[in-house]
């Protein structure tokens, strides 16, 4: 998608701090942190979300999961994280990219 602004990450068209990356997922550093630890986990290929996937897309959603895994052992002290995805308006997704909020650092109450 050639407005997509996580499209433009992945492509390298705008500079970012990453975390990790393979050839299925980025992770980056989210720009506006909720979290001391805040990354955000892409997947390469442009989906909506959630509900605008198919079915050949779940092998991303497992990816990301896996590298959520990943991130997760280099965390100091309690590995405590959060995921969250956004899917619509809504529910707060501003960016139309699928993607994942990775959170840690700190105590997470209810919302």
């Amino acid at each position: 998608m050639q407005d997509c602004i996580f499209c433009k990450i992945i492509s390298k068209e705008i500079p970012t701090t990453i975390i990790e990356e393979n050839d299925d997922v980025l992770v980056i550093q989210d720009l506006h942190p909720k979290a001391p630890v805040h990354y955000l986990i892409i997947p390469k290929k442009h989906i909506v979300n959630v509900k605008e996937m198919d079915q050949q897309d779940a092998v991303y959603t497992a990816k990301m999961m896996l590298i959520a895994q990943q991130l997760s052992k280099n965390l100091s002290g309690d590995q405590s994280f959060r995921l969250i995805m956004n899917n619509g308006a809504g529910s707060g997704q501003s960016v139309f990219h699928m993607h994942m909020h990775f959170l840690s650092g700190k105590q997470m109450g209810d919302f």
